[in-house]
């Protein structure tokens, strides 16, 4: 990229209403989509995706999902399984993007429906619940 741009990383989780390959695919565009209008991106600043995904997830790939959005035929997506913790959010899916932005550009991590829980500091007012925290200080 141009040096006028700086790498940064930006993460973002959401949740999905049913282990469905529609509902999945409904959540990852949400979050896509809100990752990219918050961050004012387009596929070319974007280097790589990671989504992972609770374990109660497993009707599609979120990847699969965001490789069909136009202009991210360059991006690097993986998918993962997110660490089994108890009491964790079910049907979560995270992830973590690398991107180029504006260095005066405060980077946007949207945490959307009930993935606000997991971040209330970084949820809008519109998605803000109850915070969720699931490390203690014995784990």
């Amino acid at each position: 990229m141009t040096p006028s741009l700086q790498l940064r990383a930006l993460r973002g989780a959401t949740t999905a209403e049913a282990n469905t390959a529609e509902a999945i695919a409904s959540a990852v565009a949400e979050l896509v989509d809100a990752l990219m209008l918050r961050n004012r991106l387009d596929g070319s600043r974007l280097l790589s995706v990671t989504f992972s995904v609770t374990a109660d997830l497993d009707a599609c790939f979120p990847a699969a999902v965001a490789r069909r959005r136009q202009g991210w035929d360059a991006v690097a997506l993986l998918d993962c399984q997110q660490m089994a913790v108890a009491g964790d959010l079910p049907r979560c899916i995270r992830l973590l993007a690398h991107a180029w932005l504006e260095p005066e550009r405060i980077p946007d991590h949207p945490y959307l429906r009930e993935a606000s829980r997991l971040r209330p500091d970084r949820a809008h007012p519109a998605s803000a619940t109850s915070p969720s925290d699931h490390c203690t200080p014995e784990g």
